[in-house]
């Protein structure tokens, strides 16, 4: 776990709750140099660049968390150095949640799973909102001209923290493409 990832996510509420309940404290005062964001290393961006989806969760002005799937083809997140990634906002259902909620609160945490070795990478960042007029440069690096859908606009992350999670209670799934691949890959297949 990253020093800022732990400074912003045990408060001293959480601290209190891992003590009453016999976990570890991990007090994120006791790190100096925590205030420092995390730039994602070589394993982080290939991590994310394998990925075909990942769940991102906003805050409403209510007060209530709003979390999303999003997906592509593997690939779609485009990793823009090691402090930010982005993608393509394609047009989906059109209720725009989440970027309601960004305009808000730019504050999103984003889940990237790997279902078939149970691997999770969390990733809290600041997301903003691109559009073809701000920059189209930007819009056109983050789409995927192969993929049949209309972009509306990019979301941007900018990577505070991250943490690498461990893989208890993660099941594991596969995709028809990964299971055509280890079907073929049987001696018998």
């Amino acid at each position: 776990m990253t020093q800022r990832y732990r400074e912003i996510a045990f408060t001293p509420a959480v601290s209190a709750a891992q003590r009453l309940n016999g976990g570890t404290a991990r007090d994120a005062a006791a790190r100096p140099d925590a205030s420092v964001r995390d730039r994602l290393t070589e394993a982080e961006m290939a991590f994310i660049q394998a990925r075909d989806s990942f769940y991102m969760a906003t805050m409403s002005a209510s007060g209530w968390p709003y979390v999303q799937h999003r997906g592509g083809p593997t690939g779609f997140v485009r990793i823009l150095g090691p402090d930010a990634f982005g993608i393509a906002d394609y047009r989906g259902n059109r209720q725009y949640l989440t970027v309601g909620n960004l305009d808000e609160n730019n504050r999103a945490s984003l889940f990237f799973m790997d279902y078939p070795n149970r691997r999770r990478l969390k990733v809290l960042a600041y997301a903003r909102v691109v559009t073809f007029e701000d920059d189209p440069d930007l819009i056109a690096k983050l789409s995927d001209s192969g993929y049949r859908a209309k972009v509306e606009r990019g979301l941007v992350f900018d990577v505070e923290a991250f943490d690498w999670n461990c893989p208890q209670h993660i099941m594991q799934r596969f995709t028809s493409a990964e299971l055509e691949a280890l079907l073929a890959s049987r001696p018998d297949g």
